[in-house]
């Protein structure tokens, strides 16, 4: 049977008849002693945070559940509950929606503070280490630098200085080391540098900054942004099943999109 039985293998969870163990703890065990945040540590890392360290990551959490209508994945699960799919297809619409552009940014701040991380600890001053990491990342993956800036919110993000004190707390009590909301705040003063104007750290790399504390490697920062908008997703799929409406599109009927082809019907 071992070709069987070893098809899937897994550390996380354990079963049999009348008993379910996840990393090693029984389930009636944890039911009731630990938090989600705890449990979402233990499944994804295999063991348990401290108190400190759970409440950090739910901080985390906390702040990037929603962003309103206007934002594509949330935008999706309320027109896909119009079109007559229940929550958990709204849900896996908008989760899919959570790519690299929409969703992907969290994962891409913690690769560049690891990036310069590692420079760092070469010896390179901090200042210089995040020039340069940031001038290779321009030059090898995009101009754009994730977690920094907002199109909506000016002059700040409200979310990033709430989140980045916290880490200052966490870092005096000895919780976390606090190295990498030094780098965070390191590229935010030399892309403003750069800038000649505000570049202030957006959720995207606050919420990073608190990953990169925690230790979590830079895939999860991405579903662990998934598994906090999903909160939203379904508040506002709920919402907008109690609200009703039917095949709702991205704009009001009375609204046109341009169109660019020959022989354009005039409109009143």
């Amino acid at each position: 049977m071992s070709d069987v039985s070893d098809w899937w293998r897994t550390s996380i969870i354990d079963m049999a008849p009348g008993r379910i163990q996840m990393r090693g703890r029984p389930i009636e065990d944890l039911i009731g002693s630990v938090t989600l945040p705890q449990m979402i540590w233990l499944m994804t890392r295999g063991e348990l945070p401290s108190d400190a360290e759970a409440k950090l990551l739910e901080c985390a959490l906390v702040a990037a559940v929603d962003h309103g209508p206007q934002a594509p994945s949330i935008a999706a699960a309320r027109m896909a509950v119009t079109c007559g799919l229940n929550l958990n297809g709204a849900l896996a619409s908008a989760v899919n929606f959570l790519d690299d552009v929409h969703g992907g940014a969290g994962e891409q701040s913690v690769e560049l503070y690891h990036e310069i991380a590692h420079c760092a600890a070469e010896g390179v001053p901090l200042e210089d280490a995040t020039s340069r990491r940031i001038d290779v990342w321009q030059t090898e993956k995009s101009k754009y630098i994730p977690g920094f800036g907002h199109r909506f919110h000016k002059p700040r993000d409200p979310r990033a200085p709430r989140l980045l004190a916290l880490v200052e707390d966490a870092a005096r009590n000895g919780v976390v080391s606090g190295r990498f909301g030094a780098i965070g705040t390191a590229v935010q003063s030399y892309l403003e540098s750069k800038a000649g104007r505000a570049v202030p750290m957006n959720i995207d790399g606050a919420t990073a900054v608190i990953f990169a504390e925690l230790g979590f490697a830079p895939p999860l920062a991405r579903g662990l942004f998934c598994l906090s908008r999903s909160i939203g997703i379904v508040a506002h799929a709920w919402e907008q099943m109690e609200q009703g409406g039917r095949n709702k599109g991205p704009t009001p009927p009375d609204y046109r999109w341009t169109y660019e082809g020959e022989n354009p019907i005039e409109q009143a």
